[in-house]
């Protein structure tokens, strides 16, 4: 025993440069936290990656109605203890993980007595922390009117960052919904487009040093969802609650939570390359299911005339083309958008549903988050904001056999819009319903936390490209970034890959697609999310080239593993992805001039593989390719297009 324990301890690297300042490593040594206390008595943190500056002293604390906790802060002591696990997960970028972490807990205490700990998780290339506090002088709830938490980089730092918008604009004052534009490598004394900081996750450039990814992971009932400050004197980037407007003012912007209580994890991914932030699994490892279910989900791939053929394919006889055009794809769903309520009907609901099912197909159905926060009149509206009505909804949804719900237009971040989706995904889980969420929050943990989740929209989607040429021209910006950004911290419901010319019902007006079809062949592979509505159509069938079709037959939603090869955002990105034993490798590129790339694909080293590329032309073709032993490989990707690998 007493060898087992030195062995433990040998595994840190936990110094004390004063009385009040701890050090502690990462379990392989590169990533260096350190916590101060000693400076004005207001606790500060740091991070060094490899000997370089990822993160400058960052404020720590939290200000409650019952005590103060940024200044005066004495550090009263400190604990240690290994984290090394292995969990499953099937709807993230990996199946099973091997978490290590050192988790350092420090005790602090402010002049009135009153404690408060913060968790640090260390891992190789992540830091997570948050806050804790115990029963205080009797008192059992808190109210956090503001955090301290700060991020300060590194002078040479740029960013990579997408604006909280104004509450309540938008479409039917719908917003905020982190749909806003990206803007890369901006200076960090640019400020954001409204003024209210940005929505996670953000990503920073720090000089030629490396990278970092600040996120949030656990968020659920017990407190809000929270973005980032605008750049203050310093560098210093701050965390910011909810905007009162939101939800229509309803609700307070400050999160509470019972005593003894703890906030939600703040995250932070760095190292030298994109690799860390690409594959990181932080927003998972640190939380923890909230329930078990009984049921069995299905993940797979759908199509939806919304996307292409809009509100007035909404009716019996297109859906019924839709779910024969699923059968025919060999898809598992059709998602049945707005309006299904009054132009098809409950009634007659039930035998699409029983023909779908006929067809070996099964539904998800449209629902406004409903209630009191937007001008929404897409039905069915007023069934998920009311626990008495939800419940009775899906309890009819699961006697038809409905498989899952996707719920559009949430009204902010607030604590009581966390609630509503926890509450959604509750009562869903009940009645074995899948849950999509759309005009919505990102997602932070989610995937693990609520067995039944399976995405979220939280993106300029594809939506916009049929709404307005300008996303079309931007679609390849657009998609070089969510593989860096968006996609790598949750699942991304984008409602993607697009194989028609023109984003119209017939395929001949509307707005114009300006990437090859391989491209989005390629999207399929770096937009990860497991159940994946595809943004095709039934003349695809006849008006697309069999080579596209065919891919599209076979490409799976879920993935066993997820590894970086290449890219910058904004600019082009290689990704490679495992389901099962076949790897399918993604490229893209949204430059002006052809991208001429040398590659190290071992996980293709000697093996045959199916080459998908655009001709010179930017036509599909289909080749096959044999990788030398040493897994070179030499790929061109043309400027708006793409290229897709898959071992035969």
């Amino acid at each position: 025993m007493k060898k087992l324990i030195g062995t433990v301890l040998a595994s840190f690297c936990l110094t004390s440069l004063m009385a009040q300042d701890i050090v502690m490593d990462g379990p392989d040594g590169k990533l260096q936290l350190a916590v101060f206390a000693s400076s004005e008595a207001k606790p500060v943190y740091s991070i060094v990656y490899n000997g370089k500056a990822m993160l400058e002293k960052s404020p720590l604390g939290m200000a409650t109605n019952i005590g103060d906790f940024t200044k005066g802060m004495k550090l009263t002591g400190h604990s240690v203890t290994p984290i090394d696990t292995v969990y499953g997960q099937n709807r993230i970028k990996t199946s099973r993980i091997h978490y290590r972490a050192n988790e350092l807990i420090c005790n602090f205490e402010n002049p009135k007595g009153q404690k408060m700990n913060v968790t640090f998780r260390i891992g190789n290339n992540d830091v997570a922390f948050r806050y804790s506090l115990p029963r205080q002088n009797g008192k059992g709830s808190v109210t956090v009117t503001a955090e301290e938490t700060g991020f300060r980089f590194p002078q040479q730092t740029t960013t990579f960052l997408c604006p909280q918008s104004d509450a309540m604009i938008g479409w039917k004052r719908t917003k905020p919904s982190y749909e806003e534009e990206y803007k890369a490598d901006a200076p960090m004394s640019e400020r954001s487009q409204y003024g209210h900081g940005y929505t996670f996750p953000c990503l920073f450039r720090i000089g030629t040093d490396g990278w970092a990814l600040i996120s949030e992971t656990g968020v659920d009932s017990r407190y809000c969802g929270s973005h980032l400050s605008d750049v203050t004197e310093g560098n210093l980037y701050t965390i910011a609650f909810p905007m009162a407007e939101e939800n229509n003012g309803n609700g307070t912007s400050a999160p509470a939570f019972a005593l003894p209580g703890a906030t939600p994890w703040r995250t932070i991914t760095v190292g030298e390359t994109l690799k860390p932030i690409v594959e990181t699994t932080v927003p998972w490892d640190v939380v923890h299911p909230l329930y078990e279910t009984k049921h069995d989900y299905r993940f797979g791939r759908g199509t939806w005339s919304w996307i292409l053929w809009q509100d007035d394919s909404i009716n019996y006889n297109d859906q019924v083309r839709y779910i024969d055009f699923a059968s025919a794809m060999g898809y598992e769903y059709v998602l049945i958008d707005n309006w299904w309520d009054t132009n098809i009907g409950r009634d007659r609901m039930k035998s699409l549903i029983e023909y779908a099912r006929s067809k070996g197909v099964e539904l998800f159905l449209w629902y406004s988050s409903s209630g009191y926060w937007n001008d929404i009149e897409q039905g069915p509206v007023n069934h998920m904001d009311n626990a008495i009505i939800r419940k009775r909804e899906m309890k009819w949804l699961q006697s038809l056999g409905v498989k899952g719900i996707k719920v559009d237009f949430f009204g902010g971040d607030k604590q009581e819009t966390m609630r509503l989706y926890e509450d959604i995904l509750s009562d869903a889980d009940d009645h074995g319903l899948m849950v999509i969420f759309h005009g919505c929050t990102i997602p932070r943990g989610w995937e693990r936390m609520y067995p039944n989740y399976v995405g979220s929209e939280a993106v300029l989607a594809s939506e916009n490209m049929v709404f307005n040429q300008h996303f079309c021209d931007e679609e390849a910006f657009n998609t070089c970034l969510h593989p860096f950004i968006r996609n790598t911290v949750g699942c991304m419901e984008f409602g993607g890959c697009f194989l028609n010319k023109r984003l119209n019902r017939n395929n001949d007006g509307g707005t114009i697609r300006r990437t090859t079809d391989i491209f989005q062949l390629a999207t399929t592979v770096l937009f990860q999310n497991p159940v994946q509505n595809f943004a095709l159509a039934p003349n695809n069938m006849k008006d697309v080239s069999p080579v596209c079709m065919d891919y599209m037959k076979t490409v799976p939603t879920t993935w066993d593993e997820t590894r970086f090869i290449d890219g910058y955002p904004g600019k082009y990105v290689v990704l490679a992805r495992r389901h099962g034993d076949t790897w399918y490798l993604a490229a893209v590129n949204a430059g002006k001039e052809i991208v001429k790339l040398k590659l190290d694909l071992e996980m293709f080293a000697g093996k045959t593989v199916s080459l998908y590329k655009d001709d010179k032309k930017g036509e599909p073709q289909l080749v096959t390719l044999k990788v030398k032993e040493s897994g070179k490989v030499q790929l061109e990707i043309l400027p708006q297009g793409g290229v897709v690998l898959v071992n035969n």
